[in-house]
């Protein structure tokens, strides 16, 4: 199974507890295969507007694409990970910069993984409309 989960710097009391399973951190700092690049996050981020969305949705998912395409080696490793365990990607999200939680980038590479991997138990937190 492959969902996703938020990251803290210091965990608040009222966050529940950890995922049990394997917790990965696909930050755009990280070399995750599925980490955003570091100028689609600040530019989103600087202006995180609707249409500053949309421009980040598409960026990501043709970066990922691209990934894709040069070496897929390391999305069937994800995928063949997650389908023998509770895989969780992580993230800071939401933030004080990206209030809402839908508008992460864990929700796109769930997506994703989805429709690359049809058989892979993805399971993608629900979000409120206005996610």
């Amino acid at each position: 199974m492959l969902s996703r989960y938020t990251m803290y710097r210091r965990r608040p009391a009222d966050a529940g507890p950890l995922p049990n399973g394997i917790r990965q951190d696909t930050r755009y700092r990280t070399s995750h295969i599925l980490r955003p690049s570091e100028a689609i996050v600040e530019t989103y981020l600087a202006d995180p507007s609707d249409a500053a969305w949309r421009t980040f949705q598409r960026e990501y998912l043709a970066l990922l694409e691209k990934r894709f395409r040069e070496d897929r080696t390391p999305f069937d490793e994800l995928a063949d990970l997650a389908a023998g365990n509770d895989v969780f990607l992580g993230c800071n999200c939401p933030t004080q910069k990206n209030p809402i939680p839908g508008r992460c980038h864990t929700y796109l590479a769930l997506g994703f993984m989805k429709k690359k991997y049809p058989t892979l138990g993805v399971v993608i937190p629900a979000t409120t409309p206005e996610d």
